[in-house]
C-alpha cells in the first residue's frame, strides 16, 4: 500500500492526446476534471476492439483493481506526461469487513490508490471509534464502525485500498508482557464492612466521621477522625485475632471479602486448586497499628519488662497486615509491603501488578491497611495544624477542593483488589470488573511535608500513568483525586490535573469528604472505588465541598452521582504522601 519514494518526485504535467496514442504505462485520466481531481490511473493493457474503438485496461498508479474502458481512437483523453512501470503496480482488492469484530487497538490503514502523491493514512480504534493516528490528543469525534465498513465495501471502486490490521493478540507466556484485570474486591471502611456499605455511603452522599470517646483522646485539641464502626476483632476467629494487629485485621477482613468475590473457595489456595507459589500479597501501610509499639511502652512503664507481650515486635511491623493475608489464605508466592506515607496502597496495587505481568504471580491481592487513629499522632497531626475541626453531626468536617477547607481528618481502614493475569482470568471463566491497566510514580524532591505547588511531580505521576496504561490523555473519563483538603494539597493538585488534562470537563470526585484520610489505605479503598465507577458507571459525588474554591477550577462532581461519560476508557485514582511520593493508577473499561 506504499508507492515508491521516486514516485512524487516525477511532475505531473497533464495534456490531452487521442485514445489511439495511449500506450501501456502511460499515466491515464478520462477528462480533465478528472485530472484535477487527482484521479489517476495507469494503462497496463490497450486491445483494439473494433477499428473505431479501443479497450483499454487500466489500474490505480499505487495498487488496486483493474477496470477496463472501451474508447474511441479519437477521444480525446487525458495523460501525466510520464509513464509508470506497469509491473511495478500491485494488484490488490481491499477485504470486505462486514464480518469482522472489531476490537479497540486494531488499525485501519487507508490509502487514495487513484492519486500518485497521496499518503496512507492510519486509523486507531479507541473507546469503540476510529481516530486518525496522528499523534495528537484530541482525535476528535472518530468515525463509526459501520463508515469503516463502508469504506472497505466502496475502496475497490473508488480507487482506494483499505487494510484492517487487527490488535495483536499477546501469548500467555510467563515472561511476555500480559494483562491484568481486577476479578474482586474488598473493603473495611468508616462507612462499614464490605464493598456494599462502602458504596452505597459513597453514592448516598453520607460519611464515617466520628468524635473519639476513647479517655486516651482527652484533652487533644481534635477529636474526631474517620473509624471503623465494629471492632474487627469481633468478625475473626478469637484466637486468630489476638495474634494481628487492627491494621491486619482490616486487611484480612478485606481481603476475605476480595477473594470470595473473585469466585474463588473459601480457605485461600489449596481449598481453590490454585498453586500456592503462583499467589502473591502487595499491601501498603505507612505504620500499620501505630498503638501496639504504644501499648508495649506503656506496660512497659507500668509492669517492667515481664509485662510486654511477645507479640508487641511482629505485631508492631508494618509489614504485618500483608504477612497475616497470606498465612491467612495460604498464599507462598510473596508477601510484599510497601511504605511510601500516603500514596503506599496505590504503590502497592502498581507493584502487583508488574509481578503478573511479567510472570512473577498469576494472581494477587494488592491494596493497603492502617489503623493510626491514636492519640499521639492525632497530636502531632493536629500540632502541625493539618487536622480539619467541626462536629460530624452536622456534615462531614472535611472538605475537599471546598472554599475554606481547613485540613484533613484522620482515618482508618483497608482496601483490597484480587489482581489476575487475563488469560488466567478468562480460563476460569471469573467475572472481570476491569483492566488494571498501568501506573506511575513520581517523586517531588520538594520538601519533608508540604507538596509542591507547582503540581509538576503529581502532572509526571499522572502521565506516566496514562502511557504505561497504552493510552493518551482523551481517554481518561474521571479522576478519583486524593484531595485531602489541605489548601496547598488540594490546589497543587487540581494545577496538575489541569495542566495534564486542558480545558476537558473531566469528572472528578473526591472520597475523603466520606471517609477521612485513611493513610496507607486510603489507595487501595480508593481503588476499589474506581473500580465499581467503572463497572457501575456512575461517578460518586464529593462530600462536604458545598462551594468548589474557585482557584480549583475542576469539574468537580458534587451533590448527585453522575453517569460516567462514555468516550472514553481510563480512570485514574491518585494517591500523594508527605515527602513528595505520588503514585496514580490507571484502570480501564472492559466490554
Amino acid at each position: 500500500m506504499t508507492h515508491s519514494p521516486e514516485t512524487p518526485e516525477v511532475p505531473i504535467r497533464p495534456y490531452t492526446v487521442t485514445a489511439a496514442e495511449v500506450v501501456p504505462g502511460d499515466l491515464f485520466a478520462l477528462s480533465c476534471e478528472e485530472a484535477a481531481q487527482h484521479r489517476w490511473h495507469v494503462v497496463t493493457h490497450t486491445l483494439p476492439e473494433s477499428p473505431e474503438v479501443i479497450r483499454v485496461t487500466l489500474r490505480p498508479p499505487l495498487g488496486g483493481v483493474d477496470h477496463e474502458e472501451a474508447l474511441r481512437r479519437d477521444q480525446r483523453v487525458t495523460v501525466a506526461g510520464r509513464r509508470m512501470d506497469v509491473a511495478a503496480v500491485p494488484l490488490v482488492s481491499s477485504p470486505a469487513l462486514d464480518e469482522t469484530e472489531f476490537r479497540d487497538g486494531d488499525r485501519l490503514h487507508t490509502l487514495r490508490a487513484v492519486d500518485p502523491r497521496a499518503a496512507e493514512v492510519t486509523y486507531v480504534r479507541r473507546w469503540g471509534a476510529w481516530h486518525v493516528d496522528s499523534g495528537e490528543d484530541d482525535p476528535g469525534d472518530g468515525v463509526t464502525d459501520a463508515e469503516v465498513r463502508r469504506w472497505a465495501a466502496g475502496a475497490d471502486r473508488e480507487g482506494t485500498v483499505v487494510r484492517h490490521e487487527p490488535r495483536p493478540v499477546r501469548a500467555a507466556e510467563a515472561a511476555g508482557a500480559r494483562r491484568v484485570v481486577v476479578t474482586g474486591l474488598g473493603a473495611v471502611t468508616p462507612l462499614g464492612v464490605g464493598t456494599g456499605a462502602l458504596w452505597q455511603g459513597l453514592l448516598e452522599g453520607r460519611h464515617g466521621i466520628r468524635e473519639l470517646v476513647d479517655e486516651g483522646f482527652d484533652g487533644l485539641p481534635v477529636r474526631i477522625a474517620g473509624t471503623v464502626p465494629v471492632d474487627p476483632a469481633g468478625l475473626l476467629p478469637r484466637q486468630a485475632a489476638r495474634r494481628m494487629n487492627r491494621a491486619a485485621q482490616f486487611a484480612v477482613l478485606a481481603a476475605r471479602e476480595a477473594w470470595a468475590d473473585a469466585g474463588y473457595a473459601d480457605g485461600g489456595t489449596r481449598e481453590s486448586g490454585l498453586d500456592p507459589e503462583r499467589v502473591g500479597v502487595s499491601l501498603g501501610a505507612i505504620l500499620g497499628d501505630a498503638s501496639v509499639l504504644v501499648g508495649g511502652d506503656r506496660k512497659l512503664r507500668e509492669k517492667g519488662p515481664r509485662g510486654v507481650s511477645p507479640l508487641t515486635t511482629p505485631m508492631t511491623v508494618p509489614s504485618q497486615a500483608a504477612s497475616q493475608v497470606s498465612l491467612d489464605l495460604h498464599i507462598t508466592g510473596e508477601a510484599r509491603t510497601v511504605t511510601s506515607a500516603c500514596a503506599s496502597g496505590t504503590e502497592a496495587i502498581g507493584q502487583a501488578v508488574d509481578r503478573i505481568r511479567y510472570g512473577r504471580v498469576d494472581v494477587a491481592l494488592a491494596g493497603g491497611a492502617e489503623a493510626v487513629v491514636t492519640p499521639a499522632i492525632m497530636a502531632s497531626f493536629a500540632t502541625m495544624r493539618a487536622l480539619a475541626e467541626g462536629d460530624p453531626a452536622g456534615g462531614s468536617p472535611s472538605h475537599p477542593f471546598a472554599k475554606g477547607r481547613d485540613g484533613f481528618v484522620n482515618g482508618e481502614g483497608a482496601g483490597v483488589l484480587v489482581l489476575e493475569s487475563e488469560e488466567h482470568a478468562r480460563a476460569r471463566g471469573a467475572h472481570i470488573y476491569c483492566e488494571a491497566a498501568g501506573w506511575g510514580l513520581s517523586a517531588d524532591a520538594h520538601h519533608v511535608a508540604a507538596p509542591d505547588p507547582s503540581g509538576d511531580g503529581i502532572a509526571l505521576a499522572l502521565r506516566r500513568a496514562v502511557r504505561d496504561a497504552g493510552g493518551r490523555l482523551t481517554d481518561v473519563v474521571h479522576v478519583n483525586a486524593h484531595a485531602t483538603a489541605t489548601v496547598d494539597g488540594d490546589l497543587a493538585e487540581a494545577r496538575a490535573l489541569r495542566g495534564v488534562l486542558g480545558q476537558r470537563n473531566v469528572p472528578v470526585t473526591a472520597l475523603k469528604g466520606h471517609l477521612g484520610h485513611l493513610q496507607g489505605a486510603a489507595g487501595g479503598v480508593e481503588a476499589v472505588a474506581a473500580v465499581l465507577t467503572l463497572h457501575h458507571g456512575l461517578v460518586p459525588p464529593t462530600v462536604g465541598c458545598a462551594e468548589v474554591d474557585d482557584a480549583i477550577d475542576l469539574d468537580v462532581v458534587r451533590g448527585e452521582p453522575r453517569a460516567l461519560p462514555s468516550a472514553g476508557d481510563l480512570v485514574l485514582s491518585n494517591s500523594f504522601g508527605f515527602g513528595g511520593h505520588n503514585a496514580v493508577l490507571a484502570l480501564r473499561r472492559v466490554a
